[in-house]
Protein backbone atom coordinates (compact mmCIF):
# COMPACT_ATOMS: atom_id res chain seq x y z
CA UNK A 1 0.00 0.00 0.00
CA UNK A 2 1.80 3.32 -0.94
CA UNK A 3 1.45 4.82 2.06
CA UNK A 4 1.74 9.13 2.45
CA UNK A 5 5.26 9.58 4.18
CA UNK A 6 6.01 13.21 3.88
CA UNK A 7 5.20 16.46 3.65
CA UNK A 8 6.50 19.18 2.29
CA UNK A 9 5.97 22.89 1.79
CA UNK A 10 7.55 25.83 -0.02
CA UNK A 11 6.29 28.93 0.60
CA UNK A 12 7.17 31.96 -2.07
CA UNK A 13 6.59 35.11 -2.82
CA UNK A 14 7.61 37.46 -5.15
CA UNK A 15 7.58 41.01 -4.71
CA UNK A 16 6.05 43.64 -7.71
CA UNK A 17 7.18 45.71 -9.72
CA UNK A 18 4.10 47.86 -9.66
CA UNK A 19 0.96 48.21 -6.86
CA UNK A 20 -1.88 46.91 -8.52
CA UNK A 21 -5.16 48.08 -7.83
CA UNK A 22 -8.75 46.64 -8.53
CA UNK A 23 -12.11 47.95 -7.37
CA UNK A 24 -11.38 47.95 -3.44
CA UNK A 25 -8.04 45.95 -3.11
CA UNK A 26 -4.88 46.31 -3.70
CA UNK A 27 -1.64 43.68 -4.83
CA UNK A 28 1.94 44.07 -3.64
CA UNK A 29 3.08 40.69 -3.91
CA UNK A 30 2.54 37.66 -5.57
CA UNK A 31 2.44 34.36 -3.68
CA UNK A 32 2.26 30.70 -3.77
CA UNK A 33 2.78 27.55 -1.97
CA UNK A 34 4.48 24.08 -2.99
CA UNK A 35 3.95 21.15 -1.97
CA UNK A 36 5.08 17.98 -2.31
CA UNK A 37 4.21 14.62 -0.70
CA UNK A 38 5.94 11.49 -0.63
CA UNK A 39 4.49 8.31 -0.56
CA UNK A 40 6.32 5.00 0.53
CA UNK A 41 7.21 3.57 -2.99
CA UNK A 42 8.97 7.11 -4.02
CA UNK A 43 6.54 8.99 -5.76
CA UNK A 44 6.52 12.35 -5.23
CA UNK A 45 3.28 14.45 -6.13
CA UNK A 46 4.00 18.43 -6.67
CA UNK A 47 1.31 21.47 -6.62
CA UNK A 48 1.68 24.92 -6.11
CA UNK A 49 -1.49 26.58 -5.04
CA UNK A 50 -2.95 29.77 -2.75
CA UNK A 51 -1.65 32.96 -3.91
CA UNK A 52 -2.84 34.26 -0.25
CA UNK A 53 -0.43 36.79 1.04
CA UNK A 54 -0.72 38.12 4.69
CA UNK A 55 -2.85 34.74 5.17
CA UNK A 56 -0.11 32.67 4.35
CA UNK A 57 2.24 31.63 7.60
CA UNK A 58 -1.71 30.51 8.14
CA UNK A 59 -2.39 27.93 5.63
CA UNK A 60 1.49 26.23 6.51
CA UNK A 61 0.18 26.52 10.43
CA UNK A 62 -2.67 24.41 9.45
CA UNK A 63 -1.13 22.20 6.93
CA UNK A 64 1.89 21.15 8.91
CA UNK A 65 0.07 21.43 12.37
CA UNK A 66 -3.49 20.01 11.45
CA UNK A 67 -3.52 18.19 8.49
CA UNK A 68 -0.33 15.85 8.71
CA UNK A 69 -1.18 14.65 11.71
CA UNK A 70 -4.34 13.24 10.55
CA UNK A 71 -2.99 12.19 7.09
CA UNK A 72 0.48 10.53 7.09
CA UNK A 73 0.31 6.87 6.59
CA UNK A 74 -3.20 6.93 4.84
CA UNK A 75 -3.17 5.16 1.45
CA UNK A 76 -2.53 7.58 -1.02
CA UNK A 77 -4.61 6.44 -3.72
CA UNK A 78 -7.79 6.87 -1.82
CA UNK A 79 -8.05 10.73 -2.37
CA UNK A 80 -11.72 11.12 -1.40
CA UNK A 81 -10.75 9.44 2.26
CA UNK A 82 -7.99 11.24 2.32
CA UNK A 83 -10.48 14.94 1.99
CA UNK A 84 -12.84 13.87 4.32
CA UNK A 85 -10.30 13.15 7.20
CA UNK A 86 -8.67 16.57 6.65
CA UNK A 87 -12.40 18.52 6.46
CA UNK A 88 -12.02 18.75 10.54
CA UNK A 89 -9.82 21.88 10.48
CA UNK A 90 -13.14 23.35 8.99
CA UNK A 91 -15.00 22.68 12.10
CA UNK A 92 -13.67 25.60 14.30
CA UNK A 93 -16.18 28.08 13.70
CA UNK A 94 -14.10 30.64 15.50
CA UNK A 95 -11.92 31.27 12.13
CA UNK A 96 -12.04 31.63 8.49
CA UNK A 97 -12.84 28.51 7.01
CA UNK A 98 -11.58 29.64 3.61
CA UNK A 99 -8.57 29.54 5.14
CA UNK A 100 -8.06 25.67 5.80
CA UNK A 101 -9.90 25.09 2.78
CA UNK A 102 -6.63 26.66 1.19
CA UNK A 103 -4.64 24.20 3.32
CA UNK A 104 -6.80 21.49 2.24
CA UNK A 105 -6.51 22.56 -1.37
CA UNK A 106 -2.54 22.26 -1.40
CA UNK A 107 -2.69 18.39 -0.14
CA UNK A 108 -5.58 17.24 -2.69
CA UNK A 109 -3.70 18.77 -5.43
CA UNK A 110 -0.40 17.06 -4.49
CA UNK A 111 -2.15 14.02 -3.98
CA UNK A 112 -3.74 14.16 -7.21
CA UNK A 113 -0.47 14.63 -9.24
CA UNK A 114 1.01 11.56 -7.52
CA UNK A 115 -2.21 9.74 -8.27
CA UNK A 116 -1.21 10.68 -11.93
CA UNK A 117 2.23 9.61 -11.90
CA UNK A 118 0.89 6.59 -10.55
CA UNK A 119 -1.06 5.53 -13.30
CA UNK A 120 1.15 7.23 -16.03
CA UNK A 121 -1.57 9.79 -17.16
CA UNK A 122 -2.29 13.52 -17.12
CA UNK A 123 -4.94 14.60 -14.73
CA UNK A 124 -6.93 16.30 -17.70
CA UNK A 125 -6.88 12.64 -19.26
CA UNK A 126 -7.96 11.08 -15.64
CA UNK A 127 -10.70 14.06 -15.09
CA UNK A 128 -12.75 12.75 -18.28
CA UNK A 129 -10.32 13.66 -21.41
CA UNK A 130 -13.10 16.10 -22.89
CA UNK A 131 -9.65 17.98 -24.75
CA UNK A 132 -5.91 18.52 -24.64
CA UNK A 133 -5.83 22.13 -24.63
CA UNK A 134 -8.28 25.06 -23.24
CA UNK A 135 -8.38 28.25 -24.74
CA UNK A 136 -6.81 31.10 -22.28
CA UNK A 137 -7.14 34.55 -21.88
CA UNK A 138 -4.97 37.25 -20.04
CA UNK A 139 -6.05 39.59 -16.42
CA UNK A 140 -5.49 42.55 -17.03
CA UNK A 141 -6.41 47.09 -17.15
CA UNK A 142 -5.84 47.38 -13.77
CA UNK A 143 -6.17 50.97 -12.31
CA UNK A 144 -2.67 53.03 -12.37
CA UNK A 145 -2.13 52.23 -15.66
CA UNK A 146 -1.47 54.82 -18.52
CA UNK A 147 -2.55 54.58 -21.71
CA UNK A 148 0.69 53.99 -22.86
CA UNK A 149 0.89 50.80 -20.27
CA UNK A 150 -2.63 49.43 -21.64
CA UNK A 151 -1.76 49.63 -25.08
CA UNK A 152 1.89 47.34 -24.11
CA UNK A 153 -0.61 45.03 -22.32
CA UNK A 154 -3.02 44.63 -24.69
CA UNK A 155 -0.07 44.04 -27.00
CA UNK A 156 1.31 41.50 -24.90
CA UNK A 157 -1.85 39.78 -24.88
CA UNK A 158 -2.97 39.83 -27.92
CA UNK A 159 0.52 39.66 -30.31
CA UNK A 160 3.17 38.13 -28.39
CA UNK A 161 1.38 35.49 -26.23
CA UNK A 162 -2.06 35.22 -28.70
CA UNK A 163 -4.57 34.70 -26.33
CA UNK A 164 -8.10 35.14 -27.09
CA UNK A 165 -9.29 37.88 -24.73
CA UNK A 166 -9.03 39.67 -21.69
CA UNK A 167 -10.54 40.10 -18.34
CA UNK A 168 -10.67 43.79 -17.89
CA UNK A 169 -10.53 45.21 -14.51
CA UNK A 170 -13.61 47.82 -13.51
CA UNK A 171 -15.88 48.91 -10.85
CA UNK A 172 -13.58 51.07 -8.86
CA UNK A 173 -14.40 54.29 -11.28
CA UNK A 174 -18.13 55.64 -11.69
CA UNK A 175 -19.36 53.74 -14.89
CA UNK A 176 -19.04 56.44 -17.54
CA UNK A 177 -14.86 56.49 -16.74
CA UNK A 178 -14.72 52.47 -16.62
CA UNK A 179 -17.13 52.51 -20.12
CA UNK A 180 -14.36 54.52 -21.74
CA UNK A 181 -10.89 52.52 -20.25
CA UNK A 182 -12.80 49.47 -21.94
CA UNK A 183 -13.82 51.30 -25.25
CA UNK A 184 -10.00 52.72 -25.43
CA UNK A 185 -8.91 48.72 -25.14
CA UNK A 186 -11.31 47.62 -27.82
CA UNK A 187 -10.09 50.40 -30.09
CA UNK A 188 -7.10 48.81 -29.50
CA UNK A 189 -7.37 45.55 -30.03
CA UNK A 190 -10.32 45.76 -32.59
CA UNK A 191 -13.23 43.36 -33.03
CA UNK A 192 -11.28 39.65 -32.74
CA UNK A 193 -10.82 40.11 -29.45
CA UNK A 194 -12.99 39.06 -26.53
CA UNK A 195 -14.02 41.20 -23.32
CA UNK A 196 -14.97 40.26 -19.99
CA UNK A 197 -15.20 42.64 -17.58
CA UNK A 198 -14.61 42.07 -13.93
CA UNK A 199 -15.65 44.43 -10.93
CA UNK A 200 -14.75 42.12 -8.14
CA UNK A 201 -17.96 43.03 -6.29
CA UNK A 202 -16.92 46.77 -7.25
CA UNK A 203 -20.52 48.40 -7.80
CA UNK A 204 -24.01 48.81 -6.74
CA UNK A 205 -26.81 46.94 -9.14
CA UNK A 206 -27.65 50.69 -10.79
CA UNK A 207 -24.05 51.43 -11.15
CA UNK A 208 -23.49 47.81 -12.77
CA UNK A 209 -26.65 48.62 -15.09
CA UNK A 210 -25.69 51.78 -15.77
CA UNK A 211 -22.06 50.62 -17.09
CA UNK A 212 -23.95 47.97 -19.05
CA UNK A 213 -25.72 51.13 -20.48
CA UNK A 214 -22.66 53.39 -21.69
CA UNK A 215 -21.25 50.19 -23.79
CA UNK A 216 -24.58 48.77 -24.83
CA UNK A 217 -24.11 49.80 -28.83
CA UNK A 218 -20.28 48.99 -29.02
CA UNK A 219 -18.74 46.19 -26.88
CA UNK A 220 -20.50 42.57 -26.81
CA UNK A 221 -19.18 41.15 -23.47
CA UNK A 222 -18.69 37.31 -23.19
CA UNK A 223 -19.43 37.84 -19.67
CA UNK A 224 -19.47 40.42 -16.30
CA UNK A 225 -17.58 38.88 -13.48
CA UNK A 226 -18.90 39.22 -9.68
CA UNK A 227 -20.77 42.80 -10.50
CA UNK A 228 -21.99 43.29 -7.41
CA UNK A 229 -21.42 44.07 -3.96
CA UNK A 230 -21.20 41.50 -1.18
CA UNK A 231 -24.67 42.43 0.66
CA UNK A 232 -26.20 41.92 -2.56
CA UNK A 233 -25.55 38.40 -2.50
CA UNK A 234 -26.63 36.50 -4.78
CA UNK A 235 -30.24 39.01 -5.87
CA UNK A 236 -27.64 41.48 -7.00
CA UNK A 237 -26.17 38.79 -9.77
CA UNK A 238 -29.46 37.67 -10.73
CA UNK A 239 -30.61 41.62 -11.30
CA UNK A 240 -28.02 42.09 -13.36
CA UNK A 241 -28.30 39.18 -15.42
CA UNK A 242 -32.26 39.37 -16.18
CA UNK A 243 -32.09 43.40 -16.09
CA UNK A 244 -29.14 43.55 -17.79
CA UNK A 245 -29.13 40.86 -20.52
CA UNK A 246 -25.59 39.91 -20.06
CA UNK A 247 -23.86 36.98 -19.10
CA UNK A 248 -22.89 36.59 -15.19
CA UNK A 249 -20.20 34.97 -13.75
CA UNK A 250 -18.90 34.59 -10.23
CA UNK A 251 -17.49 31.73 -7.73
CA UNK A 252 -14.22 32.81 -6.65
CA UNK A 253 -15.15 34.31 -3.47
CA UNK A 254 -16.84 30.74 -2.93
CA UNK A 255 -15.39 28.40 -0.82
CA UNK A 256 -17.32 24.83 -0.67
CA UNK A 257 -19.86 23.79 -3.18
CA UNK A 258 -22.61 24.59 -0.97
CA UNK A 259 -22.03 28.14 -1.92
CA UNK A 260 -22.07 27.52 -5.38
CA UNK A 261 -24.97 25.55 -5.18
CA UNK A 262 -27.13 28.50 -3.62
CA UNK A 263 -25.82 30.95 -6.56
CA UNK A 264 -27.09 28.04 -9.39
CA UNK A 265 -30.52 27.38 -7.32
CA UNK A 266 -31.33 31.06 -7.60
CA UNK A 267 -30.49 31.41 -11.30
CA UNK A 268 -27.69 34.09 -10.04
CA UNK A 269 -24.80 32.70 -12.67
CA UNK A 270 -24.07 31.91 -16.24
CA UNK A 271 -20.48 30.93 -14.95
CA UNK A 272 -19.05 29.50 -12.14
CA UNK A 273 -15.44 30.66 -11.88
CA UNK A 274 -14.91 28.63 -8.15
CA UNK A 275 -11.25 28.43 -7.68
CA UNK A 276 -9.98 25.37 -6.55
CA UNK A 277 -6.80 26.36 -5.19
CA UNK A 278 -8.81 28.66 -2.95
CA UNK A 279 -11.71 25.70 -2.09
CA UNK A 280 -10.18 22.34 -1.07
CA UNK A 281 -8.46 21.38 -4.07
CA UNK A 282 -9.60 19.75 -7.78
CA UNK A 283 -11.67 17.21 -5.12
CA UNK A 284 -14.00 19.81 -4.27
CA UNK A 285 -13.90 21.38 -7.66
CA UNK A 286 -15.01 18.64 -9.64
CA UNK A 287 -17.81 18.06 -7.12
CA UNK A 288 -18.93 21.78 -8.24
CA UNK A 289 -17.94 21.24 -12.05
CA UNK A 290 -20.88 18.27 -11.73
CA UNK A 291 -23.64 20.13 -10.00
CA UNK A 292 -22.48 23.37 -12.59
CA UNK A 293 -23.69 20.85 -15.51
CA UNK A 294 -26.86 19.70 -13.91
CA UNK A 295 -27.86 23.93 -14.28
CA UNK A 296 -26.01 23.87 -17.46
CA UNK A 297 -24.19 26.62 -15.84
CA UNK A 298 -20.06 26.99 -17.70
CA UNK A 299 -17.23 26.96 -16.02
CA UNK A 300 -14.27 28.89 -15.21
CA UNK A 301 -11.90 29.68 -13.12
CA UNK A 302 -10.03 32.19 -11.39
CA UNK A 303 -6.43 32.62 -11.61
CA UNK A 304 -4.33 29.69 -11.58
CA UNK A 305 -3.63 28.31 -14.94
CA UNK A 306 -1.23 25.30 -13.40
CA UNK A 307 -4.19 23.70 -12.07
CA UNK A 308 -7.40 24.81 -13.90
CA UNK A 309 -5.73 24.43 -17.47
CA UNK A 310 -6.30 20.58 -16.72
CA UNK A 311 -9.87 20.96 -14.97
CA UNK A 312 -11.62 22.89 -17.61
CA UNK A 313 -10.03 20.94 -20.36
CA UNK A 314 -10.93 17.48 -18.68
CA UNK A 315 -14.91 18.74 -18.99
CA UNK A 316 -17.56 20.04 -22.24
CA UNK A 317 -18.65 23.06 -20.24
CA UNK A 318 -15.10 24.47 -19.43
CA UNK A 319 -14.68 27.80 -20.95
CA UNK A 320 -11.05 29.92 -20.65
CA UNK A 321 -8.42 29.46 -18.40
CA UNK A 322 -6.31 32.86 -17.79
CA UNK A 323 -2.91 34.62 -17.09
CA UNK A 324 -1.23 37.45 -15.59
CA UNK A 325 1.02 39.41 -17.47
CA UNK A 326 4.65 38.49 -16.56
CA UNK A 327 5.19 42.22 -13.80
CA UNK A 328 2.15 40.60 -12.15
CA UNK A 329 2.47 36.95 -12.09
CA UNK A 330 6.57 36.28 -12.62
CA UNK A 331 5.68 32.57 -10.79
CA UNK A 332 4.06 31.86 -14.01
CA UNK A 333 6.26 32.87 -16.39
CA UNK A 334 8.95 32.29 -14.79
CA UNK A 335 8.56 29.29 -12.17
CA UNK A 336 6.79 27.04 -14.91
CA UNK A 337 9.57 26.03 -16.96
CA UNK A 338 7.92 23.14 -19.72
CA UNK A 339 4.82 25.54 -20.24
CA UNK A 340 4.49 25.87 -24.47
CA UNK A 341 3.28 28.50 -26.54
CA UNK A 342 -0.29 29.11 -27.05
CA UNK A 343 -1.70 27.38 -30.00
CA UNK A 344 -3.92 29.78 -31.97
CA UNK A 345 -5.27 31.11 -28.31
CA UNK A 346 -5.49 27.74 -26.44
CA UNK A 347 -3.26 26.39 -23.62
CA UNK A 348 -1.32 23.18 -24.67
CA UNK A 349 -1.67 20.36 -22.10
CA UNK A 350 1.15 17.49 -22.62
CA UNK A 351 1.24 13.91 -22.41
CA UNK A 352 3.53 13.94 -19.06
CA UNK A 353 1.65 12.36 -15.93
CA UNK A 354 -0.04 14.18 -13.00
CA UNK A 355 0.03 17.83 -13.68
CA UNK A 356 3.10 17.31 -16.03
CA UNK A 357 5.04 20.52 -15.06
CA UNK A 358 8.25 21.24 -14.17
CA UNK A 359 9.40 23.85 -11.59
CA UNK A 360 12.41 26.09 -12.04
CA UNK A 361 14.64 25.30 -8.80
CA UNK A 362 16.73 28.46 -9.24
CA UNK A 363 13.39 30.41 -9.42
CA UNK A 364 12.37 28.54 -6.14
CA UNK A 365 15.31 29.33 -4.03
CA UNK A 366 16.00 32.67 -5.23
CA UNK A 367 11.92 33.40 -3.80
CA UNK A 368 11.00 31.16 -1.22
CA UNK A 369 10.75 32.78 2.91
CA UNK A 370 11.10 30.02 4.62
CA UNK A 371 14.88 29.85 4.09
CA UNK A 372 16.04 33.22 2.96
Amino acid sequence: MPIIEKIETIPIKVPLKHLYKGSYYKMRNRCTIITRITTSDGIVGQSYNADTDEEQHEVLGIIHDEIVPAIIGMDSRQIEKVWHAMLPVTFDQLRDRAIPMQSIACIDSALWDAFGKRVNQPLWRLWGGFRDRIPMIGIGGYYGSSEADLERELQFFKEETGTVGMKFKIGAKPPEEDAARLKLAKKIVGDDFLFVVDANQGYTVPEALAFLACIEDSIELRWFEEPTRWHSDWRGLRDIRTRGNVNVAAGQSEFTKLGMRELMVNDAIDVCNYDASWGGGPTEWRRVAALAATFDVQLGHHEEAQVSSHLLASVPHGTYTECFSPTRDPIFWEMLANKKPLDNGNFLLSEEPGFGWELDEDFIAKYRIDKN
